[in-house]
């Protein structure tokens, strides 16, 4: 028998709201996720916070660097001269065309990482980016240079929001989106891996769990596809939780949240995961460790 492939199933936007907060401290409490993503810039990361520092004893907890929802922690009057964060298409935009106020965007993540550490009580096990800012041109550069200032390689490991073209074919479902996000990170940024890895960061090794939304969608379906070609140290994306008002007035996301939820809850994945040899685990637990003089990690612990 072979050994089981290990698996995270992370919850992004904890702290969006309270309804989607306690959704996901249900399925945390379930056994059904083993890495939560946590918003900080919001009203909400300080009650809730303390709720996840106490009951994710079992899952890595990452910061959800944000550029894109609600207010900057301090003013950013270049990027966000209203107070209030840009669209993500306006970030891409900007970030494409290299007009991005890169010394505003490092102090924001600076921030956020104070925030998050204020209430946790530690760094965080991952960092990601909320719609994926992190892997976009410049803000890559600026966030591990902030990691690498706080020396969190091998602390700290990047969520790698890419994945092989041969994966991707293979699961079929999620193909138009994650060609276009693995276009964005991978070839615009030049490689978000690469760039991790150089500096000694760790990151998973393949990633799904991308959806359109529909709540017309059998997401047990398309949850089945993205367990599919997975990858050593692979990472599944999802966005549970319960909708309340808070959240209908800040996202479009709603019924589809609790309907993953729903899912997360039930028999169903567990068989899913028994049935393909699949083990649930924190990636920060299995993944390699940078080189002692925390460059370049050797090719047989990349690959």
């Amino acid at each position: 028998m072979t050994k089981d492939r290990i698996i995270a199933i992370c919850a992004d936007d904890y702290g969006l709201s309270d309804g989607v907060s306690i959704g996901i401290l249900e399925a945390l409490e379930a056994g059904r996720l083993t890495a939560a993503s946590a918003l900080v810039n919001g009203p909400r990361w300080l009650t809730m916070g303390t709720e996840l520092r106490r009951r994710a004893r079992n899952a890595d907890v990452g910061l959800h660097f944000n550029l894109t929802l609600g207010r900057p922690l301090s003013p950013m009057p270049a990027f966000a001269p209203e107070g209030v964060f840009p669209p993500v298409s306006t970030v891409i935009r900007l970030a494409l065309s290299r007009k991005l106020p890169l010394a505003e965007i490092r102090a924001e993540i600076d921030r956020q990482l104070d925030r998050f550490e204020a209430v946790m009580g530690r760094a965080p096990d991952y960092v990601d980016g909320h719609q994926h800012v992190h892997g976009l041109p410049g803000v890559r550069d600026a966030l591990i240079e902030a990691m690498t200032a706080r020396r969190l390689a091998g602390r700290t490991w990047l969520r790698n929001a890419a994945d092989d073209l041969h994966r991707i074919l293979l699961r079929g479902a999620d193909a138009p989106k994650a060609l276009a996000l693995a276009l964005a990170v991978q070839g615009l940024s030049s490689g978000f891996r690469r760039a991790a890895l150089r500096q000694g960061f760790a990151t998973n090794e393949g990633f799904s769990g991308h959806s359109v939304f529909d709540p017309g969608m059998d997401y047990a379906r398309a949850f089945e596809t993205y367990l599919r070609a997975p990858g050593r140290r692979h990472l599944v994306m999802c966005h549970p939780g319960h909708v309340d008002d808070e959240l209908k007035a800040q996202d479009w996301v709603t019924v589809t949240r609790e309907q993953e939820l729903a899912f997360l809850l039930s028999p169903r994945l567990q068989e899913m995961l028994e049935e393909r040899g699949l083990k649930l685990a924190r990636l920060s637990e299995g993944l390699p460790q940078p080189c002692p003089s925390g460059g370049r990690m050797s090719e047989s612990a990349s690959q």
